[in-house]
């Protein structure tokens, strides 16, 4: 198994197929592994690139807080295409993988070929809203520091990663799935690059945010999967992968 060292800290990375790169990131304790079916379904054509951030299942989980942020999460993504040699990819993730996906894009324009978007939110303007957020990612935190790797739920995603580390997740809830300011979503009117915007159809607490998303960012293509919750990749494999495939031929024909 491939590991990039990132001063000390191992992350785990996967590559499938050849073409155009995709980079996917996970969502919050899950892992590279929720791909699967993307990996068998479009490596004929593109080249797909997972990966598990600190904290989460193969990567490392180190003790020091501080090891946990939006900005070593984006540059942890920026160091993984250097160690594929590429220079430009489509960025992508779910949940917490898509705001970093929005985060990359931020630090890293030139690097980003196309935005994909699944399920997923770009943060707060308002510090109320940002504060309620917090709130929730400190409560999980709280959880796997009381109950362990048992706090993870069963939830299509999450139930497919093998954690090692109650601590590394608590770690990543505080430090990279907490939100500090609003500089993310007050990106999102200068998006110039084409961008998917995916939802479950019964993903309550992201559709508000897809619709939000693809109003703002310029040219934003929004598809709605029927009978899907938060996991529409799990949830709807087949019209996911439709959906996806149709939007890499188009953007990087």
């Amino acid at each position: 198994m491939p590991y990039l060292d990132r001063d000390s800290v191992r992350i785990y990375y996967e590559q499938h197929g050849t073409g155009p790169a995709v980079l996917l990131s996970h969502g919050y304790s899950a892992s590279a592994r929720m791909w699967d079916g993307q990996f068998d379904a479009l490596s004929d054509r593109y080249h797909l690139i997972g990966w598990d951030m600190r904290g989460h299942d193969r990567s490392d989980s180190p003790d020091d807080p501080s090891l946990y942020s939006h900005e070593l999460t984006v540059a942890d993504m920026a160091a993984l295409l250097d160690a594929c040699n590429v220079q430009s990819a489509v960025i992508g993730g779910l949940s917490l993988g898509g705001f970093m996906s929005l985060a990359f894009h931020l630090a890293h324009p030139d690097r980003t070929a196309a935005l994909m978007l699944f399920d997923t939110g770009p943060g707060y303007k308002k510090d109320n809203g940002r504060e309620a957020w917090n709130r929730l990612a400190d409560s999980m935190a709280r959880a796997y520091e009381k109950n362990g790797l048992a706090a993870a739920g069963a939830s299509a995603e999450v139930s497919l990663a093998r954690h090692r580390s109650a601590a590394g997740l608590a770690h990543a809830a505080r430090g990279m799935l907490a939100q500090k300011d609003a500089r993310v979503i007050e990106s999102l009117p200068a998006i110039a690059v084409p961008t998917l915007v995916l939802v479950g159809a019964n993903d309550e607490q992201f559709r508000p945010s897809a619709d939000y998303m693809a109003a703002k960012i310029p040219g934003a293509e929004k598809v709605i999967l029927e009978r899907a919750g938060h996991a529409a990749n799990i949830d709807q494999p087949a019209a996911f992968n439709a959906a996806v495939r149709t939007f890499l031929d188009r953007v990087t024909a």
